[in-house]
């Protein structure tokens, strides 16, 4: 499943720059791929290697170890998953649009990146869960990032009195967040004749208060 690479923003970035950002791709990829389907433990450098179409000396020339690449693939593809939720929030300010309209779109924002990701999206939720890993510290730094960018629109709907000022701010950023995960990868686990439309509906209902019928 591809993890695709977030656009530099500088125009001037050299050729061998691009060229190891795209072999960094290549081992993203084939290391999310093949940990989805056997685990990290039972995952080899000679297999992502393999898998990527390089020599195994190149994975070491671009990580240190399979564990610095496992924690830098964690910290890209959460990277992009926060960027994708600024995006939806701005791209609703820009037009005008409410706090509630902005969480709205990145709900539906999450849930594409979802379904864009999904074997990524298993692999950051199954981390999520374990203690013992080296990179459990960057996994919290990253999701905290993530969950910062819910946590502003929910602030700024409540200073708009949009929101109500008693909203756990902290506690209901985090349990949006893991309410598209969890929602998203039981769609696509048992419920994938449902379309991404209808899954955003459905959870644009629980946003906008509406599960008990009120209107």
């Amino acid at each position: 499943m591809r993890i695709s690479a977030m656009e530099s923003s500088s125009t001037g970035t050299a050729a061998g720059g691009a060229r190891r950002q795209a072999t960094r791709q290549k081992l993203y990829e084939a290391a999310v791929t093949l940990i989805a389907e056997q685990g990290f433990s039972a995952t080899t450098v000679d297999e992502i290697a393999e898998r990527a179409g390089v020599a195994k000396g190149t994975v070491y020339y671009n990580f240190a170890s399979k564990n610095d690449l496992f924690e830098e693939l964690l910290r890209h593809g959460v990277g992009l998953l926060t960027e994708s939720l600024r995006t939806a929030a701005e791209t609703t300010e820009e037009r005008g649009g409410t706090r509630v309209e902005a969480l709205d779109a990145m709900i539906r924002a999450g849930l594409v990146f979802i379904d864009r990701y999904p074997a990524f999206t298993q692999l950051y939720v199954a981390e999520l869960w374990r203690t013992n890993r080296t990179w459990q510290s960057t996994l919290m730094v990253v999701r905290r990032e993530a969950v910062a960018v819910v946590e502003n629109v929910l602030r700024e709907g409540v200073e708009r009195g949009e929101l109500s000022a008693e909203i756990d701010v902290p506690l209901t950023a985090a349990a949006m967040v893991g309410m598209v995960l969890v929602a998203a990868l039981d769609w696509q686990s048992f419920q994938s004749e449902r379309s991404l439309d209808d899954v955003h509906s459905a959870l644009s209902l629980l946003l906008r208060g509406r599960v008990s019928g009120n209107r």
